[in-house]
């Protein structure tokens, strides 16, 4: 089993339409959902889930509609996370308790993996770990990113220790090392501090940081140079007051960068640091504003499914 990097080859993405918002417009918020999703689906077919009464303000994307019952939005945390068994996608399905019990009534999210990959014939494991998405990121070389912030919060899995917590990362995922960064972003309530805001992999030896000032800022950058990857900071968003601005919560589809903007001077500078980590993709802005409201970004819309490949015989 491994878990592929997100740069590698997608079969497609899958997003989920909003059902209600945290903060600011539902309209507005499922508006920038339908832009960021035909960004995407220019470069790789978009699968967006919908509830049956939202379908048809889903397909004015143009992308695939899947009708699904589902009570939030945020798919890289919902979704499973697909990973390749030789060769072939099966799907991991992670407990899901909304992070950590923030907004009650989360048992249909909970059960979209196993409906999702019922509909799509998709081999799941069920991993009894309660996880999000955007707690993990990978190399596809088998070393995992996490935050210590996150994983050991005592509203996920409270019972479990940090080796038992990496040893069931290892067996679900394919990974044989786990790097703990210990923060997160430091306002990050709405997740407790998920490593998608804060540091990404741009290539298996290099990662991508947002680099807070002070002891934690400091701290991450410890961890991750005593890893031995190279480090490579993104600019804060400059002006921009609202919990988890991060340019680290990007997308990668095939052929493209789809990124974070805020229309603030730092945009520039953070999407030149993505052309030159990424000079085979184009870099695609996406205004995120109004996503980040709800407390996260393009990343946290998203979900790569990657693509089979048949093994050697």
């Amino acid at each position: 089993m491994r878990f592929p990097a997100e740069w590698e080859r997608h079969s497609g993405t899958l997003m989920m339409f909003p059902v209600f918002w945290q903060n600011g417009s539902l309209a507005v918020a499922r508006e920038h959902y339908l832009r960021a999703a035909e960004a995407i689906a220019t470069f790789e077919p978009v699968t967006m889930i919908a509830n049956s009464s939202e379908t048809v303000l889903a397909r004015q994307s143009g992308v695939d509609v899947l009708e699904l019952p589902h009570d939030d939005a945020w798919a890289r945390d919902i979704c499973p996370t697909f990973v390749l068994d030789g060769g072939a996608v099966t799907a991991v399905n992670w407990k899901f308790n909304a992070w950590g019990g923030k907004y009650p009534k989360w048992d249909l999210d909970d059960d979209i993996p196993r409906r999702f990959c019922e509909r799509g014939k998709i081999p799941l494991v069920n991993a009894p770990l309660v996880l999000e998405g955007g707690g993990i990121h990978t190399n596809g070389a088998g070393t995992l990113l996490t935050t210590a912030e996150c994983l050991l919060h005592p509203n996920r899995n409270p019972d479990l220790s940090q080796r038992e917590i990496e040893t069931q990362l290892k067996a679900f995922t394919g990974a044989d090392r786990v790097v703990w960064l210990p923060y997160g972003l430091h306002d990050d309530t709405e997740t407790d501090g998920h490593v998608d805001n804060v540091c990404c992999f741009a290539a298996e030896d290099t990662v991508l940081l947002h680099r807070e000032d002070g002891e934690r800022g400091d701290a991450n950058l410890r961890v991750l140079k005593d890893a031995g990857l190279r480090v490579v900071e993104l600019p804060k968003p400059q002006d921009v007051n609202l919990p988890a601005a991060s340019y680290v919560n990007f997308y990668l589809c095939n052929g493209a960068v789809i990124a974070p903007k805020f229309d603030v001077p730092s945009d520039a500078r953070a999407a030149a640091i993505l052309r030159e980590m990424f000079p085979a993709r184009e870099v695609v802005q996406i205004y995120g504003l109004e996503i980040l409201r709800g407390g996260g970004n393009i990343h946290c819309i998203t979900q790569q499914i990657p693509e089979a490949y048949l093994c050697e015989t």
